[in-house]
């Protein structure tokens, strides 16, 4: 077994709690990049986490969390910046994020600042979410992008606050049709889906993004399951059966376990291994949405098998 390279964001999040019947705002460590990561370690994969982390108090217990959970930090660099932050309220149990720091620590990695050797020897590279809005860390993740000898594997992971300025949104399709063009696998939420190519069936989406050279689409459907698209045909398979507390997370533990099976065996060889693979991502991430918390709440293959007997 290889290791995968998770390039993206690690922040704070702040969440809505209550203490001494006073509405309070709770830490836990965050960034969906993070959460695939942790995702991986938690179920015996051996990852790397690629990013720029801040300076500050909040940094140093962003690198002491990812150490405890065994994610590797060889490929991470500290930037003269405070930890930024995503203040997360909810309407229901999908959070809606603001995020607040300027320069945002988790947006200044450089191409020159990337570790070639440890993107070249990894066997899975994972790229995408916020960092692909700031054109330093777009240089860094192209060129993690064109130098992996590596599976790679892509989520756009779309945040509607950071598209207000102007052009946005099209710079950002032109960038997830550059990464998905010679991705092996990209995986997005139906929100993605939506805001990204509004009036488009999800189905549609996945079989343009195939015919643009993407090799698997997996786009997640919240408690519905989600769509594979790996062959001629769009299959459906269905989540499992979960007391839902908090999604956040969840379809960043599906990433999380689709790359922890890669590294295991591989890319499958057929569109029936992929769904089976994603039947066991969505075995994750219900599991994920039972517990509050996102990184905090990926689980170990112990833990499915406990909660997923059969």
């Amino acid at each position: 077994m290889g290791y995968a390279v998770v390039l993206g964001e690690a922040l704070v999040d702040l969440l809505d709690a209550e203490y001494d019947g006073q509405p309070v705002y709770r830490q836990a460590i965050g960034g969906g990049p993070l959460n695939v990561a942790v995702a991986v370690a938690r179920l015996g994969g051996d990852v790397q986490f690629v990013g720029s982390l801040g300076d500050d108090a909040l940094a140093a217990r962003i690198r002491a969390f990812l150490g405890a959970a065994g994610v590797g930090l060889a490929g991470a660099v500290t930037v003269p910046a405070p930890t930024a932050l995503a203040v997360a309220t909810f309407a229901g149990p999908e959070p809606d994020f603001r995020f607040y720091g300027e320069p945002r620590s988790y947006a200044l990695l450089t191409a020159d600042d990337l570790d070639v050797a440890l993107v070249e020897g990894a066997d899975v590279l994972y790229c995408g979410s916020i960092v692909l809005l700031d054109p330093p860390v777009r240089a860094a993740a192209r060129r993690a992008w064109s130098i992996a000898g590596a599976l790679r594997v892509f989520d756009p992971n779309v945040r509607p606050r950071l598209l207000g300025r102007p052009g946005a949104l099209e710079r950002l399709r032109e960038v997830v049709a550059e990464f998905a063009a010679s991705a092996h696998l990209v995986k997005l939420s139906t929100a993605d889906a939506e805001l990204l190519y509004p009036r488009e069936p999800v189905e549609g989406v996945a079989a343009y993004l195939r015919e643009l050279g993407a090799g698997t689409v997996v786009v997640t459907l919240g408690a519905a399951g989600a769509l594979v698209a790996a062959g001629p045909d769009v299959v459906r398979i269905p989540a499992p059966k979960v007391r839902a507390v908090d999604a956040t997370g969840a379809g960043d533990s599906v990433m999380g376990a689709l790359i922890a099976e890669l590294l295991v065996d591989g890319e499958p060889t057929d569109p029936a291994g992929w769904q089976q693979r994603v039947a066991f991502a969505l075995r994750v991430a219900g599991l994920v949405c039972e517990s509050p918390g996102g990184a905090v709440a990926m689980p170990t293959r112990a833990d499915l098998a406990r909660r997923f007997p059969s």
